[in-house]
Order: structure tokens, then sequence, then C-alpha cells
């Protein structure tokens, strides 16, 4: 930040490093509660335009250069290409791998440059069409306004539709250039030497008919449709490009000596001390050090209302600070952050296919030779049996042929919807590592839940513990385990005013318990009740409660009781899912008496009771041998097996990072309304991809033959090729346009 210094010589304009008089400065700006003077009035706009960008030049972004930037095909994501381009396989044009902060404003230089194409093409077009409808054909003028529209604005087109031959992936474009093509080249010939044509095709006056106006129009149209396409393409990542910007550009940074600094976002490592002020968002994930405010957490939750956050609490990247100001220690840092994280993990989501795109390629396989086929047949049939002049009417209703199929939609139909779902999946708290589990979840029959951290808020509390010396014994050994249980445990020692002593020869049997050496005694706890006290435990069960027992040297020595109180969201996600013909299993380590409780409190319809953690997912693999379709919701380490196994794994985002990584779906919050979202996300997804391969189907099965003719020999009715041109471009754009209503779909 520059210093405001008021001396002898003056004090410095923070735009062009002037010294200037604060006195007799031409302009002055008050920003946060600072005062800045400028040499000029100009300087003084540029500073109010932009603050940051004159008080911390070091945290303005480098701009990525494009062409470094990976790109990819949307409907080919295997593609990979330095650099803007277009697809080798389809044509179309490609568009970037990731999506940083760097690209979030840049413009795309494909669609700057159909744009600027389509607007010189536009009026060379439209003067052809009013010659036509005046009735003042001029061939040589025809010419001259078709050929820089054709050769000059086409050439893009003729460019893919020459590689897509060369790479003999035919396509689109392979059908646009040939249409387009013959269609102008036609025309030349026919001007050029048109005493070699024979009398077929001529028309009735002795003239060869030429075609420039259809040529001129049909790349013209091309190219609106081709920037409609890539203008509703770029929308489709609006998501991303929104969570991007919840991002700050810098940090304030408390420096050993108490000297704070903004500084740019990765310049920030972890273990600095941060401060945010009122207002401002949260730069990097870390844990509040000192204050206390709430933090608005909606961009993660989609919860509107605010969490109160003090000494102790977690805090994540590019969520808002309320009222109160707070000092940070940063824990997770750049690419670490939740927000980064969700971010590449929506992207990848974006690029992945899903099972019903196969239909889609199968047909786009033998789509483009099947379509050049029928152009031939097309012609040939008119050639021998149409009106005179015969030739002519073959040419125009073969090109027709050729342009009005449309590949595209049928290319689009799936990737479209799953990139814009994606995105509002991650704008509502739910993230879908891919296309595949946002297409079985409307199909999942069978939920299987862990209880604890899932069903339950996962943060137990000892509320029962009649013997003190057992609790010191027991909480001195699971000061060294990680279980919630443990943890309970030494916290309610401790707020008990219970002195804990140092345990060695520390063990832990995963699913029976921990033991240890305390003051020379070996100290067990686990879940096997002794005969005397078993009555009590089972009264503590039958109250909703977690028993375990406290052994020395092999005898008994008390019993521990301990809560996990349930999610207040628990019971209406259950009720909802239940509403929908979801079977609901709760799967526990618990005792069963204390499982029934939950599972009694909540409707569930089947408890497994008992489970070892390697159990869980032998208890997924059971349901599915059943032939039932099986999600599972879980937050721990031990539940990743079975994340992994079932058809849709969902993970607590409260819980650790393996379940997340190992699961297809991550609800941020770990509310299991969420699981109700990601199916009616799921459930309007798929009914939008249905919709755009039934209109990507129905267009091309009736658009073909309409465009040969079919309907002439019954109403007379002939399509032009401009309108299978026009057709042809409203066709991908309508699907895009369709998938884009997932934007607003309210979850």
């Amino acid at each position: 930040m520059f210093p405001i210094v008021q001396n002898s010589a003056g004090v410095r304009d923070p735009v062009c490093g002037m010294r200037v008089e604060a006195a007799r400065a031409a302009a002055k700006w008050t920003h946060l509660g600072e005062t800045y003077y400028f040499c000029s009035a100009g300087c003084g706009a540029k500073f109010q335009a932009d603050p940051d960008k004159y008080l911390h030049p070091d945290a303005q972004p480098e701009p990525m250069q494009s062409e470094q930037a990976v790109y990819t095909c949307p409907m080919h994501p295997e593609v990979r290409h330095m650099g803007p381009g277009s697809c080798p396989k389809c044509g179309m044009a490609l568009e970037p791998l990731t999506i940083s902060a760097a690209t979030l404003n840049q413009v795309n230089p494909e669609y700057t440059a159909m744009r600027r194409r389509f607007w010189v093409c536009f009026p060379l077009a439209l003067a052809l069409i009013a010659m036509m409808y005046l009735g003042a054909h001029s061939r040589w003028i025809e010419f001259a306004l078709a050929t820089p529209a054709v050769l000059w604005g086409g050439w893009p087109i003729f460019e893919r539709g020459w590689a897509s031959v060369v790479a003999r992936s035919l396509n689109m474009f392979t059908l646009i250039a040939l249409g387009a093509g013959t269609a102008y080249g036609y025309s030349v010939v026919a001007i050029l030497a048109p005493g070699i044509f024979p009398a077929s095709f001529r028309e009735h006056g002795g003239a060869v008919a030429i075609y420039f106006e259809p040529a001129a129009v049909i790349v013209t149209l091309v190219l609106l449709g081709q920037m409609l396409e890539l203008r509703a393409r770029g929308e489709t990542s609006s998501a991303i490009q929104s969570l991007l910007g919840l991002a700050p550009k810098t940090a304030r940074r408390m420096d050993a000596d108490g000297v704070e600094k903004d500084v740019a976002l990765d310049h920030i490592h972890i273990g600095d001390r941060l401060r945010v002020r009122p207002g401002e968002r949260v730069p990097v994930d870390g844990v509040v050090a000192t204050g206390a405010s709430s933090v608005d957490e909606s961009m993660l939750t989609g919860e509107p209302i605010p969490v109160e956050k003090t000494a102790g609490s977690r805090v994540t990247g590019g969520t808002v600070n309320g009222t109160g100001a707070l000092v940070m220690t940063a824990e997770r840092v750049g690419a670490e952050t939740l927000l980064a994280r969700i971010v590449q993990m929506v992207g990848e989501a974006q690029r992945s296919r899903a099972p019903i795109q196969r239909l889609a390629d199968a047909v786009a396989a033998w789509f483009v030779p099947a379509v050049m086929l029928t152009s031939a047949i097309t012609f040939v049939v008119w050639s021998v049996w149409g009106p005179a002049p015969r030739m002519a009417y073959a040419l125009v209703n073969a090109v027709a042929v050729l342009i009005i199929a449309c590949p595209c939609a049928l290319g689009l139909a799936t990737p479209m919807s799953i990139m814009v779902a994606t995105g509002r999946a991650a704008l509502a708290g739910i993230l879908i590592r891919d296309a595949e589990a946002l297409e079985i979840l409307e199909k999942i029959d069978t939920l299987v839940i862990d209880k604890t951290g899932t069903l339950t808020e996962g943060k137990p509390k000892l509320v029962t513990a009649p013997d003190l010396e057992a609790l010191r014994l027991a909480a001195s050994v699971e000061r060294l385990s990680e279980h919630p249980l443990a943890a309970a445990i030494v916290e309610g020692a401790e707020a008990r005013g219970v002195t804990l002593a140092e345990a060695k020869d520390f063990r832990n049997v995963p699913g029976q318990g921990v033991s240890g050496v305390v003051d020379g005694q070996r100290v067990e706890v686990g879940k096997t009740a002794p005969a005397d006290l078993a009555d009590r435990a089972q009264e503590l069960r039958r109250d909703g409660q977690t028993v375990v027992f406290v052994f020395v040297d092999g005898r008994p020595a008390g019993l521990l009781g301990i809560v996990d109180p349930i999610k207040p969201s628990a019971r209406e996600a259950i009720q909802t899912l239940h509403g929908e013909g979801m079977r609901i299993v709760m799967l526990t380590g618990d005792n069963r008496v204390t499982a029934e409780v939950v599972a009694a409190k909540l409707g569930i319809d089947e408890v497994r009771a008992e489970v070892a953690p390697d159990g869980k997912a032998r208890v997924v693999a059971e349901l599915q041998s059943q032939g039932r379709l099986v999600a599972m919701a879980g937050d721990g380490i031990n539940d990743a097996p079975a994340l992994a196994l079932a058809q849709a794994g969902i993970a607590m985002g409260t819980g650790t990072d393996i379940a997340m990584e190992t699961a297809r779906i991550t609800l941020v919050k770990g509310d299991l309304r969420g699981i109700v979202r990601a199916r009616a996300l799921s459930r309007a997804t798929m009914r939008n991809i249905r919709q755009n391969l039934f209109f990507a189907f129905f267009y091309n099965l009736a658009g073909v033959p309409v465009a040969a003719g079919i309907l002439y020999p019954f109403f007379g009715i002939l399509l032009s090729p401009a309108i299978a041109s026009a057709a042809m471009t409203f066709s991908s754009v309508s699907v895009i346009a369709n998938a884009l209503r997932l934007r607003k779909l309210a979850l």
C-alpha cells in the first residue's frame, strides 16, 4: 500500500507515483478511511474505477495466455489441444479444460472470430435475398456479393470440413462444406461456362440456374449458429465462474511484529495469521484464533442463515464475514482450499460422460455417412423422376439434405445438460464427481446410512459417568484415540475437572475398543458387557445412549453412557425419501438396543447393528445381490469401502477427506436433505437429457425426408437450402437453451 506521507515533498499519487502537495492536489478520494491525492483528474478517475489495482499492484494476477491453456471438446472430452482450435473429431470449437480466476473474464477468441465474420457476411446475404425478392437478377453482382461471404466468411467451415475428411471423422462441417461448396461451385461454373450444361440443367428460359444466394445464406446462418452456440456454451460454466468470483484477490496478513499488510492470495502460506474485517470474504480455509462473528456460508451450503464463529471454529475461504472482526490461522491454501477443490471437482464432472450418452454416440457414428448416402439417393431420384429441370431440382434437394442434418444436436444433448446440472448442484452445496452418479441417482431404491455423523451430529457427549476414577482411567487411554466417542469421553472428563494421567502401551482394536497402561494398571475400554453391569447398560441403551465399559487389570471398573444427538434435518429427509419409495437401512457398530431407539425415532425401515468397520461393504454387496440399486451415505474412513462399492456413494462434507475422495457425491454441509435435493436434480437432469435426445432424433428423422422432397408429390412443398440451414442452426441452439433451463431449477 502507498503510504500517505505529509512532508515538504508532498504526498505520492498512487496512480502515477508523482509527489503532489495535498493542498494543491487536482483531485482527492477517500478509500477505506484513508485520503489519497492526485496530480490530475485523470489519475483520480483511474483510481476511483479500481483502487486495488494501484494500492496492491503485487496482488494483480498475471493474465493467462489463452494460447498456452489446454483446451478440450465438450462432445469429446478425451481431446486435448494447446490453445484454441477446433475438435479433430466433430469440428466443434474447443473450450478451456479448466476455468481459472485468470481466464474468468476473457472473451472466447473463437466467438470473436465468428462474430466478426457473421457481421461481414450478414449484409452481403441480405443484399442477395433482396435482389431475389425484387427480381433484380444480375449474375455478376450476385457472384461479387456471394464470393467474400462464402470463401472468406465460410473459410473456417471449409477448413473443418476438409480436416474431417483427412481425419476420417466425418461430421456436421463435412455436410455443410459439401452442401455450400457444391452450391457455390456449381454457380461459378454456370456463369463462367454455361454452355457445358445439358438441357436437363436449364430452366424454361434456357438459362442455367445459379445458387449464390443459398450458398451465402447457408454460410451466414451457420456463422450465426456458431456464434449463438459459443455464447450459450459459455453460460454453461457460469456456476464455476460464480464460484471463482467468491475468492478474494487479497488477504490481510499479520506479521510477527503485528504489522498488517494486504498481500496477494497466492502469497498466503499455512500458518499465516490473517485478519478478516467485517463484510470481507474469508480468504482461505482455517481456524479462528481470536474474535467472534457470524459467517454467511450460503455459497457452500445453500443455507441462508449465518453460522456463529468463535475461537477454535473452522472457517472456509470464500464465505462472508458478518459484523464482527476475526483473526484466523491459515490451514489450507491454494488448490487445497475447499473452494478450489469444489471448482476442480465440478470441472471434472462436467467433462465426464453419462451412460445415456452411449446411445447418441452409437447413432452419431453412422449418422454422417447415412446423410451423405441419403443426399446421393435424393440426387439420383430427382434427376431421374423429378420435373424439369430435373438436374436443378436434384442439386437443390441434395444440398438441402446435407445442410439440414445436424449431428451436433445429438452430440450436445447429454454434455450440455450435465455441465449445467453439475454447476447448479455445486451452488446448492452438492458436489457431483461424475455424470454416471447423477444419472443413476434417480433410479436408487435403497439408501444405506451410517448412523454416527450422518444421521447424528457426530459430536457425541458424555452424559453418564457414575465413577470418576473409572472415567479418569478411561479418558487417559482414550486421549490417544481418534474415535468420536473417545473425544466425548476426554471432553466429559475435562468438563468434570478430572486430571488425566499419561497412558503407555496404547493399543487399538477396530470395532472392539482400546487399551493402555495407566499408573501401572492395564486399562481397557470397549463394548463387551460384563454380567454385573448388563442390566444397567440396557437401561441406558433404551434411553438412546451408547454404552462403553471400563476394565482395570481384567476386572470391570464401571461404565460410561454417551449420547450423539440426532440431526434436526434427518427426520424430514427420511420422510421425504420414504415418500419417493426409498427403503432406508441404518448401519452402525453400536449396540442393537441403542440403534433401534434411534431408528424408531426416525422411522427407519431396517437396522443393521453391531457391524464391524469391514462389514459395511458386505452389507452393501448383500443388498446389491438382491437386485437393489444402493446408495451409501457416510462420513468416516471406515465408510470408504462401502462408499466405493455402492452405485452412488454419498459423503458428508463434514466428514473425512478419504470419504469425500471415495464417494461420487458429496454434501458440503452434511445435511441429509441434500440427498433429497440431489435426487430432484437427477430427475430433472435426466428428463432434460431425454427431451434433448428426443428433439435431436425427431428433428433429424423428420427434417431429412422433408429436405429430400418427400412432401413434394402430395403438397408441392420443397425446402430451400437456406431454410434448411436456418433449421439446422435452430436445432443446436435449442438443445443448449433447453439445457440452460436447469440453471433455474429450484433445489
